[in-house]
Protein backbone atom coordinates (compact mmCIF):
# COMPACT_ATOMS: atom_id res chain seq x y z
CA UNK A 1 0.00 0.00 0.00
CA UNK A 2 1.43 3.40 -0.96
CA UNK A 3 1.61 6.00 1.78
CA UNK A 4 1.23 8.77 -0.77
CA UNK A 5 -2.36 8.59 -1.92
CA UNK A 6 -2.51 10.43 -5.25
CA UNK A 7 -5.86 9.38 -6.69
CA UNK A 8 -9.43 9.24 -5.52
CA UNK A 9 -9.38 5.45 -5.82
CA UNK A 10 -6.12 5.29 -3.91
CA UNK A 11 -7.51 7.40 -1.12
CA UNK A 12 -10.60 5.26 -0.77
CA UNK A 13 -8.50 2.13 -0.76
CA UNK A 14 -6.23 3.58 1.92
CA UNK A 15 -9.02 4.62 4.23
CA UNK A 16 -11.46 1.79 3.45
CA UNK A 17 -14.07 4.53 3.42
CA UNK A 18 -13.48 7.97 4.88
CA UNK A 19 -16.61 7.67 6.99
CA UNK A 20 -14.98 4.89 9.02
CA UNK A 21 -12.36 5.20 11.70
CA UNK A 22 -8.93 5.69 10.14
CA UNK A 23 -6.57 3.51 12.02
CA UNK A 24 -3.55 1.56 10.80
CA UNK A 25 -3.22 -1.66 12.81
CA UNK A 26 0.19 -2.18 14.31
CA UNK A 27 1.96 -5.39 13.31
CA UNK A 28 3.87 -7.33 15.93
CA UNK A 29 7.62 -6.78 15.64
CA UNK A 30 10.66 -7.63 17.67
CA UNK A 31 11.22 -5.10 20.49
CA UNK A 32 14.88 -4.64 19.55
CA UNK A 33 13.92 -3.65 16.00
CA UNK A 34 11.54 -1.02 17.34
CA UNK A 35 14.20 0.33 19.69
CA UNK A 36 16.73 0.59 16.88
CA UNK A 37 14.38 2.57 14.65
CA UNK A 38 13.95 6.28 15.32
CA UNK A 39 10.26 6.95 15.79
CA UNK A 40 9.09 10.28 14.35
CA UNK A 41 7.47 12.79 16.69
CA UNK A 42 5.31 15.89 16.59
CA UNK A 43 8.28 18.13 17.32
CA UNK A 44 10.76 16.78 14.77
CA UNK A 45 12.26 19.34 12.41
CA UNK A 46 10.95 18.20 9.01
CA UNK A 47 11.54 19.41 5.43
CA UNK A 48 8.80 21.58 3.91
CA UNK A 49 8.60 19.95 0.49
CA UNK A 50 11.49 20.98 -1.72
CA UNK A 51 11.76 24.50 -0.29
CA UNK A 52 14.92 23.72 1.69
CA UNK A 53 13.13 24.99 4.81
CA UNK A 54 12.55 22.98 7.97
CA UNK A 55 9.85 23.40 10.60
CA UNK A 56 8.39 21.45 13.47
CA UNK A 57 5.82 18.91 12.35
CA UNK A 58 3.28 20.52 14.69
CA UNK A 59 2.56 24.22 14.45
CA UNK A 60 0.84 26.60 16.84
CA UNK A 61 -1.97 28.51 15.14
CA UNK A 62 -2.62 32.10 16.14
CA UNK A 63 -5.90 32.58 14.29
CA UNK A 64 -8.66 30.63 16.05
CA UNK A 65 -11.94 32.43 15.36
CA UNK A 66 -9.96 35.02 13.35
CA UNK A 67 -7.45 35.35 16.19
CA UNK A 68 -10.04 36.29 18.79
CA UNK A 69 -9.26 33.20 20.90
CA UNK A 70 -5.53 33.95 21.10
CA UNK A 71 -5.95 37.72 21.62
CA UNK A 72 -8.37 37.02 24.46
CA UNK A 73 -5.46 35.50 26.37
CA UNK A 74 -3.84 38.92 26.61
CA UNK A 75 -0.16 39.46 25.88
CA UNK A 76 1.06 37.70 29.02
CA UNK A 77 -1.17 34.69 28.49
CA UNK A 78 -0.31 34.47 24.81
CA UNK A 79 3.41 34.75 25.52
CA UNK A 80 3.25 31.98 28.12
CA UNK A 81 1.35 29.76 25.68
CA UNK A 82 3.76 30.31 22.80
CA UNK A 83 6.79 29.91 25.05
CA UNK A 84 5.36 26.68 26.43
CA UNK A 85 4.89 25.37 22.88
CA UNK A 86 8.46 26.37 22.01
CA UNK A 87 9.82 24.66 25.11
CA UNK A 88 8.13 21.44 23.96
CA UNK A 89 9.81 21.77 20.55
CA UNK A 90 7.04 23.50 18.55
CA UNK A 91 8.92 26.04 16.46
CA UNK A 92 6.31 26.65 13.73
CA UNK A 93 4.13 29.73 14.31
CA UNK A 94 1.20 30.35 11.96
CA UNK A 95 -0.52 33.72 11.70
CA UNK A 96 -2.05 36.21 9.24
CA UNK A 97 -2.77 39.89 8.92
CA UNK A 98 -6.46 39.26 9.52
CA UNK A 99 -5.75 37.50 12.84
CA UNK A 100 -4.25 40.68 14.31
CA UNK A 101 -1.65 38.70 16.24
CA UNK A 102 1.59 39.89 14.60
CA UNK A 103 2.45 42.19 17.49
CA UNK A 104 1.53 39.51 20.04
CA UNK A 105 4.02 37.20 18.35
CA UNK A 106 6.71 39.90 18.26
CA UNK A 107 6.57 40.29 22.02
CA UNK A 108 6.33 36.56 22.66
CA UNK A 109 9.41 35.59 20.61
CA UNK A 110 11.76 38.22 22.01
CA UNK A 111 15.03 36.57 22.97
CA UNK A 112 14.45 33.43 20.88
CA UNK A 113 17.08 33.08 18.12
CA UNK A 114 15.39 33.83 14.81
CA UNK A 115 16.83 30.73 13.14
CA UNK A 116 15.09 28.55 15.72
CA UNK A 117 11.64 29.65 14.50
CA UNK A 118 9.52 29.10 11.42
CA UNK A 119 7.01 31.93 10.96
CA UNK A 120 4.26 31.80 8.37
CA UNK A 121 1.85 34.63 7.74
CA UNK A 122 -0.76 35.44 5.12
CA UNK A 123 -1.76 38.51 3.12
CA UNK A 124 -5.27 39.32 1.88
CA UNK A 125 -5.70 40.26 -1.78
CA UNK A 126 -6.09 43.95 -1.13
CA UNK A 127 -3.87 47.00 -0.85
CA UNK A 128 -1.89 49.05 -3.34
CA UNK A 129 1.67 47.98 -2.59
CA UNK A 130 2.28 44.37 -1.47
CA UNK A 131 6.01 44.97 -0.92
CA UNK A 132 5.28 47.80 1.49
CA UNK A 133 2.82 45.49 3.25
CA UNK A 134 5.52 42.83 3.61
CA UNK A 135 7.82 45.42 5.17
CA UNK A 136 5.03 46.32 7.59
CA UNK A 137 4.58 42.65 8.48
CA UNK A 138 8.29 42.33 9.24
CA UNK A 139 8.13 45.33 11.58
CA UNK A 140 4.98 44.05 13.27
CA UNK A 141 6.56 40.63 13.79
CA UNK A 142 9.95 42.09 14.74
CA UNK A 143 11.84 39.96 12.18
CA UNK A 144 14.13 40.61 9.24
CA UNK A 145 12.52 37.92 7.11
CA UNK A 146 9.36 35.83 6.96
CA UNK A 147 9.77 32.12 6.32
CA UNK A 148 6.66 31.64 4.20
CA UNK A 149 4.13 34.18 3.01
CA UNK A 150 0.79 32.98 1.65
CA UNK A 151 -1.85 34.75 -0.35
CA UNK A 152 -4.83 34.29 1.92
CA UNK A 153 -8.18 32.60 1.33
CA UNK A 154 -8.21 31.98 -2.43
CA UNK A 155 -11.63 30.82 -3.63
CA UNK A 156 -11.90 31.41 -7.39
CA UNK A 157 -10.75 29.13 -10.20
CA UNK A 158 -8.50 31.90 -11.56
CA UNK A 159 -7.24 33.40 -8.31
CA UNK A 160 -3.67 33.52 -9.62
CA UNK A 161 -4.72 35.79 -12.48
CA UNK A 162 -6.81 37.99 -10.23
CA UNK A 163 -3.92 38.31 -7.75
CA UNK A 164 -1.07 38.50 -10.26
CA UNK A 165 0.48 41.68 -8.86
CA UNK A 166 0.55 40.05 -5.42
CA UNK A 167 2.14 36.91 -6.78
CA UNK A 168 4.73 38.97 -8.64
CA UNK A 169 5.48 40.96 -5.49
CA UNK A 170 5.86 37.79 -3.43
CA UNK A 171 8.34 36.45 -5.98
CA UNK A 172 10.29 39.71 -5.87
CA UNK A 173 10.35 39.54 -2.07
CA UNK A 174 11.62 35.97 -2.28
CA UNK A 175 14.43 37.02 -4.61
CA UNK A 176 15.36 39.78 -2.16
CA UNK A 177 15.45 37.30 0.72
CA UNK A 178 12.78 39.01 2.83
CA UNK A 179 10.60 35.94 2.46
CA UNK A 180 11.96 32.43 1.97
CA UNK A 181 9.01 30.84 0.15
CA UNK A 182 5.51 31.73 -1.01
CA UNK A 183 2.24 29.93 -1.45
CA UNK A 184 -1.50 29.98 -0.96
CA UNK A 185 -4.23 29.18 1.53
CA UNK A 186 -7.22 27.83 -0.42
CA UNK A 187 -10.88 27.75 0.60
CA UNK A 188 -12.57 26.10 -2.38
CA UNK A 189 -11.92 23.09 -4.59
CA UNK A 190 -11.58 25.18 -7.80
CA UNK A 191 -8.93 27.33 -6.07
CA UNK A 192 -7.17 24.23 -4.72
CA UNK A 193 -7.19 22.63 -8.16
CA UNK A 194 -5.66 25.74 -9.69
CA UNK A 195 -3.05 25.88 -6.93
CA UNK A 196 -1.99 22.31 -7.66
CA UNK A 197 -1.70 23.08 -11.37
CA UNK A 198 0.41 26.25 -11.42
CA UNK A 199 4.17 26.38 -10.85
CA UNK A 200 4.20 29.47 -8.62
CA UNK A 201 3.26 27.72 -5.36
CA UNK A 202 6.07 26.59 -3.07
CA UNK A 203 3.76 25.93 -0.13
CA UNK A 204 0.11 24.97 0.32
CA UNK A 205 -1.99 25.39 3.45
CA UNK A 206 -4.79 22.85 3.03
CA UNK A 207 -7.98 22.20 4.98
CA UNK A 208 -7.96 18.48 5.68
CA UNK A 209 -9.70 16.17 8.13
CA UNK A 210 -11.45 12.82 7.62
CA UNK A 211 -14.79 14.13 8.89
CA UNK A 212 -15.03 16.65 6.04
CA UNK A 213 -15.50 19.64 8.35
CA UNK A 214 -14.69 23.00 6.74
CA UNK A 215 -13.46 21.23 3.63
CA UNK A 216 -12.99 22.78 0.18
CA UNK A 217 -16.06 22.29 -2.03
CA UNK A 218 -17.00 23.09 -5.62
CA UNK A 219 -18.60 26.36 -4.49
CA UNK A 220 -16.31 29.35 -5.00
CA UNK A 221 -16.86 30.73 -1.52
CA UNK A 222 -14.82 30.50 1.68
CA UNK A 223 -17.67 29.34 3.93
CA UNK A 224 -19.48 26.63 1.97
CA UNK A 225 -20.97 23.79 4.00
CA UNK A 226 -19.01 20.56 3.60
CA UNK A 227 -19.12 16.94 4.71
CA UNK A 228 -17.21 13.70 4.29
CA UNK A 229 -18.18 13.48 0.60
CA UNK A 230 -15.85 16.42 -0.12
CA UNK A 231 -12.73 14.74 1.27
CA UNK A 232 -11.74 12.66 -1.81
CA UNK A 233 -11.63 15.69 -4.10
CA UNK A 234 -9.27 17.48 -1.75
CA UNK A 235 -7.12 14.38 -1.35
CA UNK A 236 -6.78 14.07 -5.11
CA UNK A 237 -5.42 17.62 -5.49
CA UNK A 238 -3.12 17.31 -2.48
CA UNK A 239 -1.74 14.14 -4.03
CA UNK A 240 -0.82 16.13 -7.14
CA UNK A 241 0.90 18.73 -4.97
CA UNK A 242 2.83 15.98 -3.20
CA UNK A 243 3.98 14.49 -6.52
CA UNK A 244 5.37 17.92 -7.46
CA UNK A 245 7.36 18.19 -4.24
CA UNK A 246 5.41 21.11 -2.82
CA UNK A 247 5.43 21.97 0.86
CA UNK A 248 2.07 20.92 2.30
CA UNK A 249 0.69 21.94 5.69
CA UNK A 250 -2.66 20.71 7.00
CA UNK A 251 -5.13 22.89 8.87
CA UNK A 252 -8.61 22.51 10.41
CA UNK A 253 -7.51 19.41 12.30
CA UNK A 254 -9.82 20.38 15.14
CA UNK A 255 -12.68 21.24 12.78
CA UNK A 256 -12.23 24.96 13.38
CA UNK A 257 -12.63 24.22 17.08
CA UNK A 258 -15.88 22.28 16.55
CA UNK A 259 -14.34 18.91 17.46
CA UNK A 260 -15.18 19.12 21.14
CA UNK A 261 -15.15 15.32 21.52
CA UNK A 262 -11.76 13.75 22.13
CA UNK A 263 -12.43 10.91 19.69
CA UNK A 264 -13.05 13.40 16.86
CA UNK A 265 -9.79 15.19 17.57
CA UNK A 266 -7.92 11.89 17.81
CA UNK A 267 -9.38 10.68 14.53
CA UNK A 268 -8.40 13.87 12.72
CA UNK A 269 -4.86 13.99 14.10
CA UNK A 270 -4.26 10.31 13.37
CA UNK A 271 -5.50 10.79 9.83
CA UNK A 272 -3.21 13.77 9.27
CA UNK A 273 -0.18 11.86 10.48
CA UNK A 274 -0.99 8.63 8.62
CA UNK A 275 -2.24 9.82 5.23
CA UNK A 276 1.28 10.41 3.90
CA UNK A 277 0.36 13.74 2.31
CA UNK A 278 1.38 16.39 4.83
CA UNK A 279 4.76 17.73 5.88
CA UNK A 280 3.29 19.45 8.93
CA UNK A 281 0.00 20.46 10.51
CA UNK A 282 -1.14 23.50 12.44
CA UNK A 283 -3.68 23.64 15.26
CA UNK A 284 -5.00 26.71 17.03
CA UNK A 285 -4.37 26.43 20.78
CA UNK A 286 -5.65 28.34 23.78
CA UNK A 287 -4.15 26.24 26.59
CA UNK A 288 -1.08 24.20 27.42
CA UNK A 289 -3.32 21.15 27.89
CA UNK A 290 -4.37 21.38 24.25
CA UNK A 291 -0.73 21.50 23.17
CA UNK A 292 0.06 18.46 25.30
CA UNK A 293 -2.88 16.54 23.84
CA UNK A 294 -1.93 17.33 20.24
CA UNK A 295 1.68 16.25 20.79
CA UNK A 296 0.53 13.03 22.45
CA UNK A 297 -1.93 12.19 19.67
CA UNK A 298 0.58 12.96 16.94
CA UNK A 299 3.25 10.87 18.64
CA UNK A 300 0.86 7.93 19.00
CA UNK A 301 -0.08 8.04 15.33
CA UNK A 302 3.50 8.44 14.14
CA UNK A 303 4.61 5.51 16.30
CA UNK A 304 1.96 3.32 14.71
CA UNK A 305 3.11 4.31 11.22
CA UNK A 306 6.75 3.66 12.13
CA UNK A 307 5.91 0.15 13.28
Amino acid sequence: MDRHITTRRGFLRFTAGVAGAIMVPAMPVHAAAVAAKKVPTAVDQVPLGKTGIKLSRLGIGCGSNSGNVQRALGQDGFTKLLRYAFDQGVTYIDTAESYKTHEYIREAIKGIPRDKLFIQTKMPARGDNPLETIDRYRKELGVEYIDTLLTHCAVTHNWDEERKRFLDAFEEAKQKGIIRAHGVSCHSLPALTRAAAIDWCDVHLVRLNPQGAYMDTAAETWNATSDVSHVPGVIEQVGIMRQKGRGIIGMKLSGNGDFTKFEDRKRAVHFAMKCGLLDAAVIGFKSTAEIDEAIKLMNEALAEVAV
